[in-house]
């Protein structure tokens, strides 16, 4: 078996800590009923999925979620579209320091610039930390590749573009259509639990 000599990243659920049911609570509090029909882990709607392509900004995102909810104010619809956003461990921030000497490392994450913003907002805030570009040999966030988990072709287009071999890179999600998709084309896979703490020896574990 090839060596791994790569290691791709999700971002929610595994580095960066979320919980989609806080959103989900929120916007039933401002009123939006039964919103996970419309938005969970597993699937969401077309507006959602806009989104974290790239192909609307916030403003009509903003516009569109105003229709559900016409007596909220912008501030209340993005204080509950963020609220799933926890937080990063300075776990992880050690980990992608120690395993960025030893490996390429790279990100792929199904997100949008409105959760990307708040993230490095609190990045700055808690690590002085303007974004994650400092950790990876490159970061592929989904609103601005303009592609999405758990399309074959979305892991293809990364593995040209980062010019890398599948059987050389390990990819680690919390999803498991994610993570079938990538195996499915080649790339080595570990199914991560959401939000499951890194240890001093994962490194040694699984690789």
């Amino acid at each position: 078996m090839d060596k791994v000599k790569n290691i791709l990243f999700d971002l929610g659920g595994v580095l960066y800590h979320i919980d989609y049911q806080l959103t989900i609570d929120a916007f039933e509090k401002l009123g939006v009923k039964n919103f996970h029909k419309h938005f969970s882990q597993k699937e969401q709607n077309k507006l959602f999925d806009r989104l974290e392509t790239g192909k609307i900004r916030e403003e009509r995102f903003i516009m569109e979620m105003k229709m559900l909810l016409p007596r909220c104010t912008k501030k209340e619809i993005l204080c509950a579209w963020n609220a799933l956003l926890i937080g990063m461990p300075k776990e992880n921030i050690d980990l992608l320091n120690k395993i960025s000497k030893k490996y390429r490392i790279y990100l792929l994450s199904n997100t949008n610039a409105i959760h990307i913003k708040r993230i490095y907002e609190q990045l700055n805030k808690e690590y002085d930390l303007r974004s994650l570009n400092s950790f990876f040999t490159k970061v592929y966030l989904s609103h601005e590749i303009g592609r999405r988990k758990p399309d074959r072709e979305t892991f293809n287009w990364v593995l040209k573009d980062a010019g890398i071999m599948a059987q050389e890179t390990l990819f680690i999600d919390d999803s498991n259509q994610h993570i079938q998709s990538a195996q499915s084309i080649g790339i080595r896979v570990l199914s991560w639990q959401s939000n499951k703490p890194f240890s001093k020896t994962f490194l040694d574990t699984v690789l």
